[in-house]
């Protein structure tokens, strides 16, 4: 199984997702839960497109890290 890190973000009404190692796919829902569902749907989705065209699948690359500061 291949892992792609997606990062999510809080908006004023609703979630956001993206995954850099595959521009343009995104996802939005009204929960963190269902942005994540709908993210490994548009990933899959995603993938099987390339797939079918026979475009080379990328390999996951983008790595995160939080880092701890005083405030």
């Amino acid at each position: 199984m291949t892992e792609y890190l997606i990062i999510i973000e809080k908006a004023e009404s609703n979630y956001a997702a993206y995954c850099s190692d595959l521009p343009g796919v995104i996802a939005t829902g009204a929960t963190r839960k269902e942005t994540l569902e709908l993210m490994n749907e548009a990933i899959e989705f995603h993938l099987e497109g390339l797939k079918a065209q026979s475009i080379t699948i990328p390999e996951p690359t983008t790595t995160a890290a939080s880092v701890g500061v005083s405030i």
